[in-house]
């Protein structure tokens, strides 16, 4: 057997008239003392990094035979996001769809699968001292135990897939997933959320994809599991590459996926420059979507100071924190900063104008949706890890360990990067020498 294998509220009190002029000169000196003293910041208090595993080691001790040739690339990509795993220093993350880039022939940009057979995995760790090992890996199966690899579905829709050198082309596959956000249940098994449809993926503990829920009038025909369609409609319009990425799981059991981007609604243009995404909320019992949210990115410039592509904006991990309060994650590669929301019943739109696609002007064309009369979620900033020194960039996972810490796992892009130089002549990786690290990060005052 594989060694990878097995299956605050602030209370305020102002001096009264007959407290003692001493004691209320004591309350003002010490208040004095406090505005003074400088605020306690959040700190990384652990970091930790992945031991080196070469990918076709690790995907063919799960499926033998899937990976003919890894080209150098080792174990990455683990970092699309982090769950507790009930045990101290121990998570469950998962893959992406795998090695992936960018590369332009003919003033074209083609993507790129350099380890097309990878399939994609759920992978306990363990965080001990300053390493990340891998106790056990999860490969994610069709219904007959075949790989669902990570290439992508449609054409006309999804990307088209080239091998890694951009010069021939792949097939799609329609059983193939972007796995992103990860949730384990209390029957053992998985929730994922993928980027291609987008989709919601139930998978069992073994890694068998139970169901797979997408957007009504997806029309993915041949996939080797049961595809429902059961998500609304208007999600046809997710951006390319950009569908579902972060998903929490309530305590009573209820799912909340969150759009990576704004929908590209009416078009691509109206997408790349809005602020507002959308939450769904999806109840394992009825298998139907219940709720849907609109949520407001702050400006590009406040999340990532320096940069001014309003599209660079993400959400990577959203993460329950007790009812129905939320810590989202907002993010380009190279800052995040997480925001504290409730999931107001009063701010449901599910099946409103705002899901039909002939509105006008859409959700996403609205400079203040507010002012427009949509219930935009509130939020609150619990913590800038922009301004955290030791933490990586790229931050896609997030977990809460306790109150007062989190922890955070970065996508490391299994080491690659994009353009003809990822590889040398002879095929084989040019490493960045990004390493996947899993960050604890305590924060002052809790969450």
């Amino acid at each position: 057997m594989s060694p990878y294998a097995a299956g605050r509220r602030r209370v305020h009190r102002s001096v009264a008239a007959v407290v003692p002029l001493a004691v209320a000169a004591a309350l003002l000196s010490a208040r004095s003392a406090d505005a003074s003293a400088p605020a306690a910041q959040a700190e990384v208090v652990g970091t930790a990094t992945l031991r080196d595993v070469p990918l076709g080691a690790f995907s063919n001790g799960l499926l033998p035979g899937t990976v003919a040739d890894d080209r150098g690339v080792d174990l990455g990509g683990i970092g699309s996001d982090i769950y507790p795993a009930g045990r101290k220093g121990e998570f469950w993350t998962v893959t992406d769809r795998g090695p992936n880039g960018q590369i332009k022939v003919n003033g074209s940009k083609r993507r790129t699968f350099p380890v097309p057979g990878f399939d994609p995995a759920i992978v306990r760790i363990k965080v001990t001292g300053d390493t990340v090992r891998v106790l056990r890996a999860v490969p994610i199966t069709t219904s007959s135990g075949k790989p669902v690899t990570g290439l992508p579905n449609q054409a006309g829709r999804d990307e088209a897939p080239y091998s890694y050198d951009a010069r021939t082309a792949l097939s799609y596959d329609p059983n193939g997933l972007d796995t992103e956000g990860v949730v384990r249940a209390a029957d053992g098994s998985f929730w994922l959320v993928d980027e291609y449809g987008p989709s919601l993926v139930h998978v069992s503990a073994r890694g068998e994809v139970l169901t797979r829920y997408v957007p009504r009038g997806l029309g993915l025909t041949g996939a080797d599991y049961p595809v429902v369609e059961a998500l609304p409609s208007v999600l046809l319009h997710r951006k390319v590459n950009r569908g579902f990425e972060g998903l929490a799981q309530l305590p009573g059991g209820d799912l909340v996926m969150a759009l990576q981007s704004p929908l590209s609604l009416p078009d691509t243009g109206a997408g790349e420059a809005s602020l507002t995404t959308r939450l769904l909320r999806f109840s394992p019992k009825r298998k139907a979507v219940t709720a849907e949210y609109a949520y407001r990115f702050d400006p590009v410039g406040v999340v990532d100071p320096g940069e001014d592509d309003t599209s660079e904006l993400k959400i990577s991990s959203v993460v329950a924190v007790g009812g129905d309060r939320l810590l989202v994650e907002e993010r380009t590669d190279r800052a995040a900063r997480l925001q504290v929301v409730r999931l107001d019943r009063k701010a449901d739109i599910l099946g409103g104008r705002w899901d039909d696609d002939t509105t006008s002007p859409s959700l996403e064309q609205l400079a203040d949706p507010a002012a427009s009369g949509v219930p935009v979620l509130a939020k609150r900033l619990a913590v800038d890890l922009g301004t955290v020194a030791g933490v990586p960039g790229k931050i896609e996972g997030v977990a809460r360990v306790d109150h007062d810490t989190l922890a955070l796992i970065n996508d490391n892009d299994f080491g690659m990067t994009d353009g003809a130089g990822a590889f040398d002549a002879q095929g084989r990786l040019v490493d960045s020498g990004i390493e996947t690290k899993v960050v604890h990060v305590r924060l002052p005052r809790g969450i």
